[in-house]
Formats: C-alpha cells, sequence, structure tokens
C-alpha cells in the first residue's frame, strides 16, 4: 500500500502532512505526484472529492525554492473567489513549515488592496481569470516569470465564458513552463485548450465524471411540487441528529430565496449562498456553515465544485438538475477523503426525465424511498408550475364569421356608385370635354 512516506517528501511537507491527520494518499496523488514531480505537463481528469488540489500542490511545493524574487513562480487558476479563499488557506496549510508567500486575487473585492499585498511579493498566486487579466494588463503582476501554471476546475472556467481571458493569459506567460490542468470532465473545448497550449501532456484518469464517489449513498422521493418538497425536507430536518450538517442545493438565486425565506419562519440555524450575495457576506455564511455554527446552507450550484466542506452528513437536492453532471459535483460535496456521505433527492413528475438522465449518466438507478405519510401533501403550486395551454389559431379552417347585429346590409343611398361628384356634371366639365375632342380631330387631320 502506498503512503506520503513513499514520496520521499521534505521534512517540512512531512510534517505538515501529519499535523493535517493525512495518511494514505488517494490514487489521483499516487499517480500524479511523480509524473508532476518530472515536471512533464499533465492533464489530471479527477472527480470531485478525490484529493486534486493536495495531488499537485505536494509535488510543486517539493519542488519549489526558497527565492526572494517579487514577482510569482506558480500561478493557479480558479473560477470562483470562494476557490481562491479556500485555495490559499489550503496552500497556507500543506506549506506552513516553508517559507513561501501565498497569495490570492480574484473580483468583487478593492483591487487597490490586492495591488498593495501584491507589492510585498509572492512566490504562488491562486487567482480568478478576470481579476488576473486586469492586473496583468496594468503590469501589476509580472507573468513573464511563471514556470508552473496550474488551471483547476478547467470545465467551469470554459463554461463561465473565460474562454478569451485564458488565451490571453496564457500568451503572457513563458514558452518554457509546466503545465497542469484538472478537471472533472473532458469536453471538447476543454481538448482544444489541451492541443493549443500543452505539449506532450500524461493524462491521469480517476473517477471520472459520470462515476460517483462509491462511498456516497444515495435515495430519491418522488415528490408532487414545491410546497410539498418544503414539507418533506421539513420533516427530515427535524431529525437534528441524523442530518447535523446539511447543504441543500437549489436550481436557482429565485427559489433558493424563496425556500430560504419559508424555512427561517419554521426552524434556526439556516443560511444562504448564492452569486447575488455579496463577497464578504459569502465568505463568512461558508466559514460559518463549515465551523458548525450553521446546521443548513442553502445554496445553488455556485458552490457545487471545489469548495471543500468538512464532514457534511447529507447533501440534498431539493431541485433535480437539469445538467446530469452537476448532480455529480453536487452530491460530491458529502463522502470526501474517504469518508461516508449521503444524497437525498427530491423529483417532480416534471423532474422525472432530469432525473432519469443521471441514471444514464451514473450507470446506476437511484433507490427510490416511498414518500412518508407523515408529509401533508400540499396542492398549492407556484406561477412556474402551473400548466399553460397554448390556443394555437389555424387561419386556413378558420370558420366563417356569421353576422352579427353589428352587421348590416348597406342602406340604398350607400349602394349608388361614386360618379365623381358634381363637377362632373357641370356645364363648365362638358365644355371641357367638348373642345379636347376637337383638338384631337384637328391634330390628326395634319
Amino acid at each position: 500500500m502506498s503512503t506520503f512516506q513513499n514520496f520521499n517528501l521534505s521534512k517540512q511537507l512531512m510534517n505538515a502532512i501529519v499535523d493535517l491527520k493525512f495518511t494514505v494518499p488517494t490514487p489521483i496523488q499516487t499517480q500524479a505526484y511523480p509524473v508532476i514531480l518530472s515536471g512533464r505537463d499533465v492533464v489530471g481528469i479527477a472527480q470531485t472529492g478525490t484529493g486534486k488540489t493536495l495531488a499537485y500542490m505536494l509535488p510543486i511545493l517539493q519542488d519549489l525554492k526558497f527565492s526572494t524574487q517579487m514577482s510569482p513562480r506558480v500561478l493557479i487558476l480558479v473560477p470562483t473567489r470562494e476557490l481562491v479563499v479556500q485555495m490559499v488557506e489550503n496552500i497556507k496549510a500543506f506549506s506552513r513549515y516553508k517559507s513561501f508567500r501565498v497569495k490570492g486575487v480574484y473580483g468583487g473585492a478593492n483591487i487597490n488592496t490586492q495591488v498593495q499585498d501584491l507589492a510585498e511579493g509572492v512566490d504562488i498566486l491562486v487567482a480568478t481569470p478576470g481579476r488576473l487579466f486586469d492586473l496583468a494588463t496594468s503590469r501589476v503582476v509580472k507573468l513573464k516569470t511563471i514556470n508552473k501554471f496550474v488551471m483547476d476546475e478547467v470545465d467551469v472556467l470554459l463554461d463561465e465564458g473565460f474562454r478569451v481571458q485564458l488565451t490571453n493569459i496564457l500568451d503572457m506567460l513563458p514558452e518554457r513552463r509546466q503545465n497542469i490542468l484538472f478537471s472533472a470532465t473532458m469536453t471538447e473545448e476543454v481538448s482544444t485548450l489541451i492541443d493549443d497550449f500543452f505539449v506532450n501532456p500524461l493524462r491521469i484518469e480517476i473517477a471520472p465524471s459520470g462515476e460517483p464517489l462509491k462511498n456516497i449513498s444515495q435515495q430519491a422521493y418522488p415528490v408532487k411540487n414545491f410546497y410539498t418538497k418544503i414539507n418533506l425536507l421539513t420533516h427530515l430536518l427535524a431529525e437534528k441528529k441524523e442530518y447535523h450538517k446539511v447543504l441543500v442545493f437549489v436550481s436557482s438565486k429565485k427559489m433558493a430565496n424563496l425556500l430560504f425565506e419559508i424555512l427561517e419562519q419554521e426552524m434556526s440555524g439556516i443560511g444562504i449562498i448564492h452569486a447575488n450575495k455579496e463577497q464578504a457576506y459569502r465568505l463568512e455564511i461558508t466559514r460559518k456553515f463549515d465551523a458548525g455554527n450553521i446546521r443548513i446552507l442553502i445554496a445553488t450550484d455556485l458552490i457545487a465544485r471545489g469548495i471543500d466542506l468538512d464532514k457534511l452528513s447529507h447533501v440534498i437536492n431539493f431541485d433535480t438538475p437539469s445538467f446530469p453532471e452537476n448532480y455529480i459535483h453536487r452530491i460530491g460535496r458529502t463522502g470526501r477523503a474517504n469518508q461516508t456521505g449521503k444524497s437525498v433527492l427530491f423529483y417532480t413528475e416534471k423532474e422525472e426525465e432530469y432525473k432519469n438522465a443521471i441514471e444514464t449518466l451514473m450507470n446506476y438507478q437511484i433507490p427510490e424511498i416511498d414518500f412518508p405519510d407523515a408529509v401533508e401533501i400540499n396542492f398549492k403550486v407556484l406561477p412556474e408550475e402551473e400548466t399553460k395551454i397554448a390556443v394555437k389559431r389555424n387561419r386556413k379552417t378558420a370558420p366563417p364569421v356569421t353576422p352579427q347585429t353589428g352587421f348590416h346590409e348597406k342602406s340604398e343611398k350607400n349602394q349608388k356608385v361614386n360618379e365623381g361628384g358634381a363637377y362632373k356634371k357641370s356645364d363648365a366639365y362638358k365644355h371641357k370635354q367638348a373642345l379636347a375632342k376637337k383638338r384631337a380631330k384637328l391634330k390628326n387631320k395634319k
């Protein structure tokens, strides 16, 4: 069996691993470590919760030497602000016994504060593409000193529309560098990016997109509608010992707000997070939930990828995601680092096709649980749930209009033909016409 001792890590890194209570490396960590350490380009396809961050950071930290250089030598791009903050914290924990300067930059925060922070020097820079591009084009950050470039959750980076910024950033980097890419899915766009910028990369694939982690138990409830889902959710959450740390995923910001407003009246210890919440609030609510100060967190897919939340008891899919890959990413928030996890899916009749697509992707049928008798079925529906019947008019076969009281035959006066008015009956008009005929005859004689 492979252990971290087999990696021949420096004493400082090994001490940090022991402090973090990591004992056995995951498959992606075991396979990626020697390849990344060799300096070769690497493409890692690994499902969330498999230890990707440590898989590429351990060899990078092992190889990185102390330097007083002010500009960064390692650049890591991630799709969200939450991931930047988490990544910086993780890297600092991994390298706590080394003297590396780790900084993070992201949009939605004061750029001047970040400029001042970077002016103190940085070894490892974690960034979102938009803010990094702004800092690089204004020459606050020099990218020509980068020798290791990492793109994490690259499929999300491309889905979020960062393709142009990614290309521009890649063009700013030195030609001689090591490229490391990690993604949960290998899309056509990801493949094109690899072909354009990577040099003979080695591909490592562990638990690809359609394969959920085997340590996550899954179950599904058929539910009539939104308000019945709330009754079922309230029923489940009443078991505080069982559901002691729950992440509830919904499909939209609007639904998240509505669910939060209703549940807040029923119970305490609830938080909410989505893209419309301010950055400081998002970071604070995530910290409180991770620390156990909040029992239930309602969220959109904003935090379905990459965010490492400690020891979740359950992930509840209040809405069935329309993209089956999102289900895999959602339930991957639990059952992390070889821990066991539990996932619950609510689905209505309209959402059944999404559930079927998820099961097809996983090649697994989610066990279905009978709807509890103790839960009341609420027949109230949201406007979005109402069945709208579209009435189409076929002009070719439309029946003829039957005259009603508003239709009548023209009066005798109105049936007369317009003869040109009084002028055509006058002597002046007749004289003019006779004169014209006379002139025509004289012209013909000539």
